[in-house]
């Protein structure tokens, strides 16, 4: 049996979602959880590979039950494994899936918002939870930059060193940055993401805001295909998978 649970969390605890020898992940917890429940060792996958300290408000995930899993009601998962849970981990739905059902290979499109305390003064409750940036930031010259992401390119620039994938291609259907009260919130919408990709395209807006990378660079950034082109990856603090589109 396979159900498909949506879930979100907080990833200040966790060392990403996908199990990791001798760390603590999303995954790992969901996993303890569900044994504790159904009283059997479940397989979970996720939609993403969120990395160490990323958070999610939208995240899919499927649970793998063995045939002699105890049967609990759909409609009770929730409230029977958030007490299991640990506060900063809630499922929010559940229901029955195909077996071998797995979200990754489900997900037509994902969308990351970066979240950017911007204020001189400190404040403590957003640690871990947004960037702090005390310099002003103009959401509307940054808003104009970040459409240069849009469309199929290849994004090798924005790319940690040392990955390993089949290809850099990716098609971005929307990005961009606005301003809520002193947030300032960079959304991107995309078919896949590279490692880093999204705090890679942080860091260079800002280093377009600070003056570092000229306006309007971004086009050539991307035709570089160079890492050393764009600008520095942010922390993720700041960084959310906000909505996960299945097929």
């Amino acid at each position: 049996m396979t159900y498909l649970f949506e879930i979100s969390y907080s990833g200040v605890n966790y060392s990403g979602f996908q199990i990791q020898p001798n760390a603590k992940t999303i995954a790992g917890e969901l996993m303890r959880a569900s044994k504790l429940l159904f009283g059997a060792d479940c397989k979970v996958q996720g939609c993403s590979r969120t990395d160490a300290g990323v958070h999610a408000k939208q995240f899919f995930c499927s649970v793998h039950l063995p045939d002699d899993a105890n049967k609990v009601p759909v409609d009770r998962i929730p409230a029977a494994i958030n007490c299991l849970l640990p506060y900063d981990i809630a499922v929010k739905t559940a229901k029955l899936a195909p077996d071998g059902y797995n979200p990754r290979f489900e997900t037509v499109c994902k969308e990351y918002s970066y979240v950017i305390y911007n204020r001189a003064e400190k404040n403590p409750f957003f640690h871990k939870l947004k960037l702090p940036y005390p310099y002003h930031l103009d959401e509307k010259m940054l808003d104009s930059q970040a459409k240069d992401f849009i469309g199929e390119h290849d994004f090798t620039s924005f790319m940690a060193v040392g990955s390993d994938v089949s290809t850099t291609v990716r098609t971005v259907y929307d990005a961009g940055v606005v301003r809520d009260g002193d947030d300032v919130i960079y959304s991107v919408t995309a078919d896949g993401f590279l490692y880093n990709m999204v705090r890679i395209m942080v860091g260079t807006l800002l280093y377009i805001s600070e003056g570092k990378i000229e306006a309007g660079a971004i086009p050539k950034i991307i035709e570089a295909k160079d890492r050393s082109a764009a600008g520095f990856t942010v922390p993720p603090d700041g960084l959310y998978l906000t909505k996960a589109v299945l097929k």
